[in-house]
């Protein structure tokens, strides 16, 4: 099951099929909060270079998992199928009154790269994704200081997306998958029917599960 919460409350409960007919999710718009320029052709390569190393490591680990396999599991595997068999509990959240550079801070101490936004009743509203934002230390470009800090001040209700989809906690991991691949997002608030937060499953969350369990588990 699936839900969409937005700053005025709740707007769809269905399942994946509709949810890709609600305009405000498909494909959903990501904004920009506050990017560095990178108009520097070596900051991009820095970066370029960092994803193939992170990738290599990945498919190094994926490779010595599946050769684990073949040895026969040295205890038994648990079967995998939903959103709570991986999803993340007690998930990091932040209000909607934080401002953009202080939500930048919150992430970056807790190595994560979204939170859900909460209201005052603790109801799902948004998600604020890290990539759409950069600390102060990384100025789009000499000149453009004074604008850098009105952007660092903007709400993170200004920044995060929404409306947002949720997911409960029993559905199941393929229909989870196909909604990350049709929003772009990187994960989904796990909640209730009302928008209570239960959790965060993140796409990384499902492919640890595939790493360290084999695909035919994870999909029978």
């Amino acid at each position: 099951m699936f839900y969409v919460f937005g700053i005025n409350g709740p707007m769809y409960q269905g399942g994946a099929q509709r949810l890709s007919h609600i305009t405000a999710v498909r494909g959903v718009q990501r904004p920009s909060g506050l990017r560095a320029g990178a108009s520097g052709v070596e900051g991009q390569e820095s970066q370029i270079r960092h994803s193939i190393s992170t990738l290599s490591a990945k498919v190094h680990d994926a490779v010595n998992a599946y050769l684990d396999t073949e040895q026969g599991p040295k205890e038994e595997r648990r079967q995998i199928y939903t959103v709570q068999d991986v999803m993340t509990q007690g998930a990091v959240t932040l209000p909607p009154d934080i401002n953009v550079e202080q939500a930048w801070q919150v992430l970056a101490e807790k190595k994560i790269a979204q939170a859900p936004v909460l209201n005052a009743q603790g109801v799902v509203i948004g998600l604020l994704l890290r990539a759409d934002m950069a600390p102060l230390a990384l100025l789009p470009e000499p000149g453009a200081v004074q604008q850098a800090m009105l952007l660092a001040k903007r709400p993170v209700t200004e920044v995060m997306v929404t409306p947002v989809p949720t997911v409960t906690a029993d559905t199941h991991l393929r229909q989870l998958t196909h909604v990350l691949l049709e929003t772009g997002l990187p994960g989904l608030p796990v909640t209730d029917a009302d928008g209570h937060l239960r959790g965060f499953v993140s796409r990384t969350d499902v492919l640890r599960a595939v790493v360290s369990e084999p695909p035919l588990d994870l999909w029978s």
